[in-house]
C-alpha cells in the first residue's frame, strides 16, 4: 500500500502562489511515477503534471511556465509550486501514485485538497 497525504491547498488572489505536498508512506524510489491531476466541477479529472522515478517531467499545456513540479526523496514527498495563479485554476488538486506490488501495479490517490483563486 502507498499512503498519501496531501496539504497547502487553499484560497489565494489571481496572481499569487501556493505550494502543494504530498508525502508517501513508503520511499519515493519505489514508486514508478507521482502526479499532481485536478477537477472542477462539471469537468473530468486532468492530469496537471508528473515525476517519473528516472526524473522526467510532463506539464498540462495550461500550466506549463506556472507550476513547477518536484520531489524531495529524503522526505518521500513531492511539490507542487504553482506561482501565477489564475481563477481557472481553480479545482480540487488530487496526488496519484503508480506503484508496484508484487507483480501488478495500481494506482493510488491522495483526499483531495481545494485550490480556490478568486478575488
Amino acid at each position: 500500500q502507498v499512503q498519501l497525504v496531501e496539504s497547502g491547498g487553499g484560497l489565494v488572489q489571481p496572481g499569487g502562489s501556493l505550494r502543494l505536498s504530498c508525502a508517501a508512506s513508503r520511499s519515493i524510489f519505489s514508486i514508478n511515477a507521482m502526479g499532481w491531476y485536478r477537477q472542477a466541477p462539471g469537468k473530468e479529472r486532468e492530469l496537471v503534471a508528473v515525476i517519473t522515478s528516472g526524473g522526467s517531467i510532463n506539464y498540462a499545456d495550461s500550466v506549463k511556465g506556472r507550476f513547477t513540479i518536484s520531489r524531495d526523496n529524503a522526505k518521500n514527498t513531492v511539490y507542487l509550486q504553482m506561482n501565477s495563479l489564475k481563477p481557472e485554476d481553480t479545482a480540487v488538486y488530487y496526488c496519484h501514485a503508480h506503484a508496484p506490488n508484487g507483480f501488478l501495479f495500481y494506482d493510488y490517490w491522495g483526499q483531495g485538497t481545494q485550490v480556490t483563486v478568486s478575488s
